[in-house]
């Protein structure tokens, strides 16, 4: 049985990891596994754990633009992303989390 229910979370990151094995450009080319790595781990660091979860993502249509990230239900969309970028996606999460 179906059953709706409201996020838990007030953020939820999306990080694309799909990978095309060579076979066309995809984000795990950019090394998205990683920055999911260090987003989990600027969270868990942040003590915001149970209000902001970090999740892999299949596809989101723009591999050529990888690596990607999605924050919701605020509608961010990251694109280009390296590991370099995530204390810049950490300090978007943080704004976010300051306005509670």
């Amino acid at each position: 049985m179906l059953i709706q229910n409201e996020s838990p979370f007030v953020v939820h990151v999306f990080v694309c990891t799909n990978d095309r094995g060579g076979e066309r450009q995809s984000c795990a080319d950019n090394n998205s596994q990683l920055i999911k790595e260090k987003l989990k781990a600027a969270v868990d660091s942040k003590g915001w754990k149970g209000k902001v979860r970090v999740s892999t993502s299949g596809c989101m249509g723009v591999c050529a633009q990888g690596a990607n990230v999605m924050i919701y239900p605020q509608k961010l969309w990251f694109s280009g992303v390296s590991t370099d970028d995530v204390d810049e996606i950490v300090a978007a999460i943080e704004e976010i989390m300051e306005r509670l």
